[in-house]
């Protein structure tokens, strides 16, 4: 996992996610689940090239599964991209790169 991707709790999901002045990718996963650590460097690479641009973090179901509930979260990995403290789209499953790439550049215009 990249150094700069913050892991997600119950208590500052709001704070880091609700309220963060930049847009923000989570990334609903478990450390038992093998198609989330197929996603997990991708994650950790957009973590790096749009670091400034919007913040990534990582949320353990299993840590925090009142904000997974809350989220509707069924399946991981689920990456969610909020903006403005509201979910703006998701993907689900292990997706190519590009395909998060092109979320993340519409959620910045």
């Amino acid at each position: 996992m990249a150094q700069n991707v913050l892991e997600l709790t119950n208590e500052n999901f709001e704070q880091e996610v609700l309220r963060s002045s930049k847009p923000v990718i989570v990334d609903f996963w478990a450390p038992w689940c093998m198609p989330c650590k197929m996603i997990a460097p991708i994650v950790g690479e957009v973590s790096e090239t749009y670091n400034g641009k919007c913040k990534v973090v990582k949320l353990n179901i299993d840590n925090a599964m009142k904000v997974a509930t809350k989220f509707g979260v069924m399946n991981i990995p689920t990456v969610i991209f909020f903006k403005d403290g509201r979910e703006v789209t998701r993907v689900v499953g292990v997706v190519p790169k590009d395909t998060i790439i092109e979320k993340i550049e519409e959620m910045l215009v």
